[in-house]
This record gives C-alpha cells, sequence and structure tokens, in this order.
C-alpha cells in the first residue's frame, strides 16, 4: 500500500513538472522585457509555441544533412563532363522513403476532379492538366497495349511508381499534398469542422489562403473555421484535445507550429546527397564522392551470405534482358516494380536506383558552376510576392482575375494558377534594388552566360532583342486566331539543335528501361519540363525546421 501511494505521489509530480514546463513554453513571459505572451490582458502578444514537435511527415525519413562531394569523381566514361565534382553542403530535410505511386497519385485525381469538376466551364482543363499521360507505354515496334491501358488504375499495379508524369505535373502534386496535410491536421485537432463532410465548400483547401486570407476560403460557411479551438466540437469529432493556448479568439498563424512545411521537388544536391547516403561512413573514398551506388557494395549484386547473388536494383540487364532468364529471375521485374522491393540504403530510402529515374527541382545546365552557392545549391529561383489589390487585399485566381490558361508546346492546356489559390507575381526591379543577395526575380540564367552576362550583350543589345535564350531549343506556341476568329496554337516547327532551355529540368537516377551506368547518383540527364515518360516518376520533400539532426545534444558523436 505504501509503495502505491509513493507511485502516486511521483506520478503527480512528473505530471506537475510536464504540466508546468507546457504552460512555460506557451504562456511564458518575454526572457528579455517581462512582458507575458498569449494573453489578452498582457496584449495578446504572440509567442511561439516551443512545445510543439516538427514531426517526420507521413511516408518520410529525416534526412540529416551535412557536406558532400557532388558529381562524379570515377573516371568519365562519356567523356562530356556533365558531372564535374564540388564540395557542396546541403540543410536536412525530410524525403519520400519511396517514390509516389498510382494509388497516390489517383487520390489527388480524385480530390481534382471533385473540387473542380470539367463539366464546369471555368474548370474544364483543371482535372485534364493533372492526368498522367498512359501513352507513354507505346512503341513503334513494340506491344505494350495491356500498360498503356492498365498500369495506372489497374490494382495489379497499385503499388507501383507512377510514371507519365512531367515536371510540371510533379511541382502541382506536391503543391496539393501540402494543402491536403494541412487540412487533415486542422481537422484532426478540432481548429476546422470536417469539410469533406460539407457540400457547400466542395472541400477546396489552400495553406496560404487559410494563413492570409481564411474569411474569404470559408465565406460560404463562417462555422467552419474557428478562431481558437471549440474544445466541445474537437471532442466531439473525436480529434486531438487541443493545447491549452486556446489561441484566445484569435486566428492560427504560422508562428503556432501547427501547419506542415511546403512539400516540394528534392533539389539535384538534395538528391544526389540522400542518394549516395554517405552518413556513417567512414571511408575515405566514400565520403569523397567515389560511391558508385546509393548503396555501400561496388557491385549490383549482393555479397552477403543470405542474399548473395541478388540483384540490389531494377534496371536493364542488357540489350534485350530487363529481367532475367524465364525461371531465373535476376531482378523481380520486366519493368517497374513494386516500391520498396529492394533494400533501402543507409537513410532508409529505397529504389533511389533503378525501378523509375525521378525529377528534381533544378533547371538543367551542362555542368554546375565552380564558383556556384555552395550552401543548399539550386538552380532555378523565381522570387515572386503576393498580388496585392488597390484595397490592399491578395488576390484570388479564378474569383478577383479570371484564371489564365496557358498551352504547352505538346499541345496540352495546363492553369498557371490552380482557382481559388493567392496570385503571385514576380517581384519587380525596385523590389530588388537595394538587395545585395539577389538584383531580379527570375535567377535560372544566372552565372551561365546567358543574355545580359553576355560579352556582346551591353555593345549590341539589340541583338538579343528576339532570343532571350542561349540555347537554341523549342519555343513555346504561339496563340493566333484562324480565318474563324478561334484561338489556336501555331507550333514551333523551326529546326532546333537542343532541348536546353529555361525550362528543361533535371532527372536523376537510372531506371528500369536503363543499363547499369545510369545507376550512379552522380549521373544527371534532363528533359524539358512538359514532357513526360514511361521510366520518370518522382518523391517529394519537405524542409525540416529546427536543429539540424534529431539529437539536439552539442556534443559530436563520432568521439
Amino acid at each position: 500500500m505504501k509503495n502505491k501511494n509513493i507511485f502516486k505521489i511521483c506520478l503527480v509530480l512528473v505530471l506537475s513538472l510536464v504540466l508546468s514546463s507546457c504552460n512555460r513554453s506557451i504562456s511564458g513571459k518575454s526572457r528579455l522585457t517581462g512582458l507575458t505572451f498569449n494573453e489578452p490582458n498582457s496584449g495578446g502578444y504572440i509567442r511561439s509555441n516551443s512545445f510543439v514537435k516538427h514531426e517526420v511527415p507521413l511516408g518520410m525519413v529525416t534526412i540529416e544533412g551535412g557536406s558532400f562531394t557532388m558529381g562524379q569523381v570515377q573516371d568519365d566514361v562519356m567523356f562530356d563532363w556533365n558531372t564535374t565534382p564540388n564540395q557542396l553542403h546541403v540543410r536536412s530535410f525530410f524525403m519520400d522513403e519511396a517514390e509516389v505511386t498510382n494509388s497516390e497519385y489517383n487520390l489527388y485525381l480524385q480530390y481534382t476532379k471533385d473540387v473542380f469538376p470539367p463539366s464546369e466551364e471555368k474548370y474544364k482543363h483543371v482535372y485534364a492538366a493533372a492526368l498522367p499521360d498512359t501513352l507513354v507505354w507505346r512503341k513503334s515496334l513494340g506491344n505494350n497495349a495491356v500498360l498503356t491501358e492498365n498500369y495506372f488504375l489497374h490494382p495489379a499495379f497499385a503499388d507501383y511508381p507512377v510514371v507519365g508524369i512531367s515536371w510540371l505535373q510533379a511541382n502541382e502534386y506536391c503543391k496539393w499534398r501540402t494543402n491536403i496535410v494541412n487540412l487533415k491536421k486542422l481537422i484532426d485537432k478540432g481548429y476546422i469542422k470536417n469539410i469533406f463532410a460539407s457540400d457547400s465548400t466542395r472541400n477546396f483547401f489552400d495553406s496560404e489562403r487559410f494563413l492570409y486570407d481564411s474569411d474569404r476560403l470559408f465565406a460560404e460557411d463562417s462555422t467552419i473555421y474557428k478562431k481558437g479551438v471549440n474544445q466541445k466540437v474537437a471532442r466531439k469529432q473525436g480529434a486531438e484535445r487541443p493545447s491549452k493556448d486556446a489561441f484566445r479568439g484569435r486566428k492560427i498563424s504560422k508562428a503556432d507550429g501547427i501547419l506542415q512545411t511546403k512539400f516540394r521537388l528534392p533539389t539535384e544536391a538534395e538528391w544526389e546527397f540522400a542518394a549516395k547516403a554517405t552518413a556513417g561512413n567512414r571511408d575515405y573514398n566514400m565520403i569523397k564522392g567515389r560511391k558508385k551506388y546509393p548503396w555501400d557494395e561496388k557491385y549490383t549484386r549482393a555479397s552477403d551470405r543470405k542474399n548473395r547473388g541478388n540483384q540490389l536494383a531494377n534496371f536493364k540487364q542488357g540489350k534485350g534482358n530487363y529481367s532475367g532468364i524465364s525461371g531465373w529471375t535476376s531482378d523481380g521485374s520486366a519493368i517497374t516494380i513494386e516500391i520498396k522491393s529492394y533494400p533501402p540504403n543507409a537513410y532508409g530510402l529505397y529504389d533511389m536506383a533503378g525501378n523509375v529515374a525521378e525529377w528534381v527541382a533544378d533547371v538543367y545546365r551542362p555542368m554546375i558552376d565552380s564558383e556556384a552557392n555552395d550552401f543548399n545549391y539550386y538552380r532555378g529561383n523565381i522570387f515572386t510576392k503576393k498580388m496585392i489589390d488597390e484595397n490592399g487585399k491578395v488576390v484570388i485566381a479564378g474569383e478577383d482575375i479570371p484564371t489564365v490558361y496557358k498551352t504547352l508546346p505538346n499541345g496540352k492546356i495546363v492553369p498557371e494558377e490552380t482557382p481559388g489559390t493567392i496570385k503571385y507575381i514576380p517581384i519587380t526591379k525596385t523590389d530588388a534594388v537595394y538587395r545585395r543577395n539577389f538584383s531580379e526575380a527570375n535567377n535560372a540564367n544566372t552565372g551561365d552566360g546567358d543574355l545580359s552576362s553576355s560579352r556582346l550583350y551591353e555593345s549590341s543589345p539589340e541583338a538579343f532583342a528576339n532570343n532571350t535564350n542561349m540555347y537554341n531549343s523549342p519555343k513555346e506556341p504561339e496563340i493566333v486566331r484562324n480565318d474563324a476568329g478561334e484561338e489556336v496554337s501555331k507550333l514551333d516547327t523551326k529546326k532546333r539543335t537542343t532541348l536546353i532551355s529555361n525550362e528543361t529540368r533535371v532527372y536523376k537516377g537510372g531506371s528500369w528501361a536503363d543499363r547499369e551506368f545510369w545507376l550512379d547518383p552522380a549521373q544527371r540527364r534532363y528533359l524539358p519540363e512538359y514532357m513526360a515518360t514511361n521510366y520518370i516518376g518522382f518523391r517529394c520533400v519537405a524542409d525540416k525546421l529546427g536543429p539540424m539532426s534529431n539529437n539536439n545534444s552539442r556534443t559530436t558523436r563520432n568521439r
């Protein structure tokens, strides 16, 4: 009996300490001024909730950042010097443990069709723009009709990586995933009602608009969004019990740490860093970029006693050999294969070599300049700002202004921004006039010898007036009117010598259709952002906030 009482006392003390620490982190005082945070009687000033943990997003693993050699250090057998080595540093981030699958992408399509019905004139191109190109399986001299008709939707391929997705489509999926994850969080915590049960909102939700324009986002039903937490509603909906701050009637802000950081495509540096997975590897050659595959083996077959001889990736073995001899399969599949069919690398990432190659965020250039930014390198920044109307309110695409659609060089019609989202515009020269870190909105050409960096530009700018691209690549179709007065696309029929442009993107990793050479994480290829193939898929990343490691200790773990 005495032991039970002691246990109860200890339990009460522990709970008291936990609750007091929570209260201090949520409603504590300013360390420098003495003002109390999150108290209406003290001004209601917001303090970021430091008690909120930055959880690992579903389906992702933590990639602890660091320094590594990006590019190829081994002999360049192609002699194109397309992967010149550079010492770079990347921040910590979260990354999908496997590629986005057919079933996951189909969920996105179902949601898009529900929210933006193709039957409505103003939305007729939104759903179609998201559809994968199933015709990528066609071959002039191949019998692949069964894949064209079944690969994306048939249950047999549900957990296979989605293909036929362009870079543009992959980016739109990342935006949608950000919104849907944040919506689910807000519903689970009781901050908003379950809008999936409400026909009036059509389930539309946008994270940026929620933060900056929630009154208009939920204008059709003002009871959906609660300024603060309704404890009874939260419990009735079976949601998690909200924290004690309850926001005191104010709107949720980014400072509350509730919303998920944006999902996006990985940069080329992040993807290669994660694929090489040199973390914990003390081999000097591995650290300095001489790691040939995502795994530690020097060959594509396992050498351990249990799995000896098994292939470690799904790739093309040789001419006319995609899986091996019948009855004695080398890699398990003639095309793609179900995700997680092979062992993960040291970070817990699957298929960073083989199965499908993957889109990354960067604009392609033949080489990475040796003077490029050595911290979180990325080419392709377009700096934007929210479009503000004369009343000082953010402009909503499809509401305040019509949704703008554009025709891609392949004839596909896509919206420039999703209807209902905040309209962004490029920054102006005035916005950057006193900046030292950037000078213009579009930075795809920075330092690559294009236009403004040309030695002839200042002496004869008119010579470049009609050619703002140093590469002779296809141009976007011109919209003209035919004899009937209809708008049609005038396609670019001129002879072109390259696909390289500011709309050409990098993809990394070998695929089921590639030979062993492309399994090296340092290798890089490119394709216009509007094109799709049957061997390129994608996975998402999200930025990790706060400490670079989950281990908050300042002492090094290597001692």
